[in-house]
């Protein structure tokens, strides 16, 4: 039977049973399945390390990665495609449990959640699979490059960006601002 709200703070309340932000992992799905066949074609046509410039500032380099997002604690040692994958998966369970209990208006936190969620995920999938992450973004300025990263990165960056946006705007709320 399902738990009817008796006092006017229902609405804040987490919903209860399966409702919470399920619908978000539509979002999740989307992004896991971009990822993983933007990898997956960009490995059928490139050669590992091949560049290709795209524009002044972008190429597309097929490149493995051994860490974790940006290349971070990429170098040598067996030790990362487990230690990551058990993270990814870890915190994919949180994320899952997490986006289960926000309010049906937490819209933007649960997009955050869902972004988070599909990179962590995506960049597991890869290291199951091959050991590596595949990554082929490279943005630089002249000689100045930043680290290869792929989709699931780029989930992850905006999903964390989303999270900040939300507690700046929270907090504006909370001193009485218009949002």
């Amino acid at each position: 039977m399902a738990r009817v709200p008796t006092d006017a703070n229902a609405a804040e309340q987490p919903s209860a049973g399966p409702v919470g932000q399920w619908r978000w992992l539509w979002l999740s799905a989307a992004l896991i399945g971009i990822d993983q066949w933007s990898k997956w074609l960009v490995s059928r046509l490139f050669a590992l390390y091949e560049t290709r410039t795209v524009l002044p500032v972008f190429n597309l380099t097929l490149a493995h990665n051994n860490g974790v997002a940006f290349s971070a604690f990429d170098h040598d040692g067996r030790w990362q495609r487990w230690a990551f994958s058990a993270l990814a998966a870890v915190v994919g369970v949180v994320l899952i449990g997490w986006l289960r209990t926000l309010p049906r208006r937490a819209n933007l936190v649960a997009a955050a959640l869902a972004c988070v969620l599909a990179g962590a995920l995506g960049n597991m999938i890869d290291r199951l699979r091959f050991g590596y992450v595949v990554d082929f973004l490279q943005w630089h300025w002249q000689q100045h490059y930043f680290p290869s990263f792929n989709v699931a990165d780029a989930a992850i960056t905006v999903g964390a960006a989303l999270l900040i946006l939300e507690s700046l705007l929270v907090s504006r709320r909370e001193r009485g601002s218009p949002p």
